[in-house]
């Protein structure tokens, strides 16, 4: 995916850009928008985004959400009144700006405004009247941040890049959990936006207030992490445990069950390993389909975590085989995602691991037999009732890019080890 807020991409107006002008009267006729008057500033100047509010309700009713969708700048296309009712319902406001008003109302250039607004990944209306009071006070909130000194407007594009690929990731999961309520009208007659109505207006504030809650309480935890680490550099550069789990035979499935059996198929996986990962101290990084990612702050949080997901997909005869790898070391992490060699070094050992078992490197094995949860040689100690892992070392193996590895074969205690 290309970088959505590269400068080069950002359509800037000219120097001297009167964005940076007084702000207009809402709805002002004589406001100067460049769309109307063939201000040579604005051709290829503008791209427009809610950056807050959540997405509208595609005026065609098909493509991009919200007043963001291509050919949204078109006045032949003239959005349809119950589906602009349903988005001002959502935005809380009506539109009354074009781009390059509402960046002259926020007091930023065009080229800024572009750039946040490509961060959050809305398309380019061209200057349609597409904008609301609420996209511009939160573009001014967002550079006054900067102003602040608070952010570096590369930070601020960060933070807004992130919050829109989270939350259009969210909308659009919400929009399909509540399809049905959408789509099937509880009396003959009706239509789909007279039933979309009434359905938002009761769902947004629930869903607003539980989706701040839900935040607070994740921007909590993660500061609580940032407070108890070293120093800077350890919360930069991080030694964790991260694992992959890993559907065996997935790209057969793909083929053999319908859409439909597929899709619930993938969502009962991340269910339930979301679940798993969460109830035993880890945190789900990412999950892609037939693969999850999780990490741990300590080795044996993450075992735990790789052989109870083993052991819940077994269990369960409408799942295929599950295979995990799990390492321990050094990784950065980068606006929720994690990146480094001990990252690839998991994912290589989930790719040759057997189906049904957890392989970790020798990282991790150092550090469950160090804390005392598995012994530094199961031959040589006499008494092993008092270690949760076994660990049996495998044959050593060049690994793509890695060189060569010396994977562990990790049980729990009394199952075979």
């Amino acid at each position: 995916m290309p970088d959505a807020a590269d400068p080069a991409d950002a359509a800037a107006g000219p120097p001297g850009d009167p964005a940076d002008g007084a702000a207009p009267a809402p709805g002002d006729p004589a406001d100067g928008d460049p769309g109307a008057s063939g201000d040579p500033g604005a051709s290829g100047a503008s791209a427009g985004a809610p950056p807050a509010g959540g997405a509208g309700v595609s005026p065609a009713g098909d493509g991009p959400a919200g007043p963001f969708a291509e050919g949204a700048g078109d006045p032949d296309d003239e959005p349809d009144p119950s589906a602009l009712r349903i988005e001002e319902l959502i935005l809380g406001s009506e539109r009354q700006y074009t781009p390059f008003q509402a960046a002259r109302a926020a007091g930023v250039s065009m080229e800024l405004a572009s750039r946040f607004w490509r961060a959050m990944g809305f398309a380019d209306v061209g200057q349609a009247r597409a904008l609301t009071e609420a996209d511009v006070l939160a573009l001014r909130r967002l550079s006054g941040l900067v102003e602040a000194g608070l952010l570096s407007e590369t930070m601020a594009v960060q933070v807004a890049r992130s919050t829109g690929q989270t939350t259009a990731r969210l909308a659009d999961w919400q929009i399909d959990s509540f399809l049905m309520g959408l789509t099937e009208p509880p009396e003959p007659g009706m239509t789909r936006n007279e039933v979309t109505f009434p359905l938002v207006q009761l769902l947004l504030p629930e869903l607003e207030e539980f989706l701040v809650y839900v935040w607070r309480r994740q921007l909590a935890a993660a500061t609580g992490r940032v407070v108890q680490a070293q120093d800077d550099e350890e919360m930069v550069n991080r030694r964790q445990a991260i694992g992959f789990a890993d559907l065996v035979g997935f790209t057969r499935l793909t083929r053999r069950l319908e859409d439909e059996e597929l899709g619930e198929l993938v969502e009962a996986f991340e269910t339930t390993s979301a679940d798993l990962v969460a109830a035993h101290g880890g945190r789900l990084i990412k999950a892609l389909g037939d693969e999850i990612l999780y990490v741990a702050e300590d080795a044996g949080t993450a075992a735990e975590i790789g052989l109870r997901l083993i052991e819940t997909m077994a269990n369960d005869a409408t799942m295929p085989e599950l295979r995990v790898g799990i390492a321990f070391g050094t990784m950065t992490t980068r606006m929720g995602d994690v990146f480094g060699n001990t990252v690839n070094l998991a994912s290589r050992l989930t790719s040759i691991a057997p189906k049904d078992t957890v392989l970790v490197d020798g990282a991790l094995r150092a550090e469950l037999t160090a804390s005392g949860a598995a012994p530094e040689s199961e031959k040589e100690s006499e008494d092993l009732s008092g270690y949760r892992f076994a660990l049996q070392p495998l044959y050593q193996r060049p690994v793509r890019g890695l060189g060569v590895v010396e994977p562990w074969l990790l049980r729990r205690r009394g199952t075979g080890g």
